[in-house]
């Protein structure tokens, strides 16, 4: 079964860090992600650009409403994620543990429901 886990964390926090601490932080992730690819976990994952590139979308009324930034207002952004395959919650949740990020934020484990692709593609 295939799990999304959300990376969040405040982006001010990690701007703070020195840029060998970034480095650092930043191994820790590719560590995970090759320990993960090897036992056939890792099916992917990106890191997010800030939320200062981010844009909204939404259509009310049939008119669409662009604004700058994310919709919510946080104390936490979205800032990457891993989709990963895992044999339950449990083991997800376990994957989740090692990522950096709840040390200083948090990762939210969704499970994934499967989209049929249809037939002829």
């Amino acid at each position: 079964m295939q799990y999304l886990l959300l990376i969040y964390g405040d982006e001010s926090q990690l701007e703070g860090r020195t840029e060998t601490e970034q480095k650092n932080i930043y191994g820790e992730y590719m560590e995970l992600a090759n320990s993960m690819r090897a036992k056939g976990q890792y099916v992917g994952g990106n890191r997010l650009d800030s939320i200062s590139k981010a844009t909204t979308v939404q259509v009310r009324g049939g008119k669409r409403l662009v604004t700058d930034g994310p919709f919510a207002e946080t104390k936490e952004q979205l800032g990457g994620y891993f989709l990963v395959e895992a044999n339950d919650l449990d083991e997800a949740i376990r994957l989740a543990e090692r990522i950096p990020a709840p040390r200083w934020g948090s990762v939210e484990v969704r499970p994934i429901i499967p989209v049929p692709l249809p037939a002829h593609v």
